[in-house]
């Protein structure tokens, strides 16, 4: 297992962040006042979504990136074009949100600082969500990306996929759903706080739950049972923390130390280890759940995200 997994749980501790920015503070207390702002009653589906299209706020504009809207076999989606992209590489991005809210519009600043640190085109789209469309319609839809992908001429070893939360799950089952249908890999992906364990069952649901400040397990059951519908709660494309690993790409993790998903990504890490995956874990003190969505205006962000653009550089070069 040591061969094929490395581990920076304490990466910054001693290190360029031996605690929380203070931008990283104000994020924190940004995210309290929002909370309390919304804790009296239970918005609506809706109301969950227009407010899921502020969360991209966090994030500034990165200089020279472009956005092009496209159509990809009948999915809406969108280029995310940094400036002089190589013409040979591109990202495929699944952004998160339980698979009940957020799109690529939410993600779009996030996925432009991730692209320019790539140095190539991104392509980000809003696959179906539940409770209109549970599983697997969201794999459906990312797999049918990548296929698109490659009819546009994109090699499998140029093309990586990347994910946060609910899409860093969407991106292992992504994996799980071509392999076993015999298309070849992508050259590696890029989970970041990958939500694979439907049922919340890892140990810092209960032990980080004090210092999360957004994501707990009443929410996750919610949002689980939204896009299950009864369907089989470790169904390998829905949980993969429960799929065979074997044979899948290298991966990147990164997660925040003060995740409740901490384990998600923890135990994700050793079975893919365990399964002759290399794998990478980095694990951020104090962050909290994709922390990178505040890109450009916390340096712990731009950090992550730069390490995880020069990985998928190297990994798809």
């Amino acid at each position: 297992m040591r061969d094929n997994l490395t581990r920076r749980h304490a990466v910054r501790r001693k290190g360029k962040y031996a605690m929380a920015s203070a931008a990283a503070e104000a994020q924190k207390a940004a995210i309290r006042q929002m909370r309390e702002s919304t804790l009296e009653g239970t918005p609506t589906l809706e109301e969950q979504r227009a407010g899921a299209e502020l969360f991209g706020a966090m994030s500034t504009e990165r200089a020279g990136v472009t956005y092009e809207p496209v159509t990809v076999d009948g999915i809406a989606g969108q280029w995310v074009l940094p400036q002089d992209p190589a013409s040979d590489r591109v990202i495929l991005y699944l952004h998160g949100g339980g698979y009940v809210i957020c799109s690529v519009n939410s993600h779009r600043r996030m996925i432009g600082h991730l692209a320019a640190e790539a140095g190539c085109k991104a392509l980000a789209i809003d696959y179906r969500l539940a409770p209109e469309y549970p599983h697997p319609a969201a794999v459906d839809d990312a797999v049918k990306a990548y296929r698109w992908l490659l009819k546009q001429g994109y090699e499998p070893e140029r093309v990586t996929i990347a994910g946060d939360s609910a899409g860093g799950g969407l991106t292992m089952a992504t994996l799980v759903a071509l392999r076993d249908a015999g298309d070849p890999m992508p050259a590696g992906a890029l989970p970041i706080s990958p939500w694979v364990d439907l049922e919340a069952l890892g140990e810092s649901m209960t032990t980080n739950a004090h210092v999360d400040l957004m994501v707990a397990a009443e929410g996750l059951k919610a949002m689980s049972e939204a896009y299950l519908q009864g369907q089989d709660a470790r169904h390998p494309t829905a949980a993969p923390l429960y799929a065979d690993l074997h044979g899948l790409p290298a991966l990147y993790i990164q997660v925040g130390g003060d995740e409740t998903l901490l384990d998600d990504s923890t135990r994700l890490a050793a079975k893919a280890a365990a399964s002759g995956v290399a794998v990478r874990l980095d694990v951020f003190p104090e962050m909290q759940h994709v922390f990178q969505m505040a890109a450009g205006n916390m340096p712990e962000a731009g950090d992550a995200l730069a390490r995880a653009g020069a990985w998928l550089r190297e990994r798809s070069s």
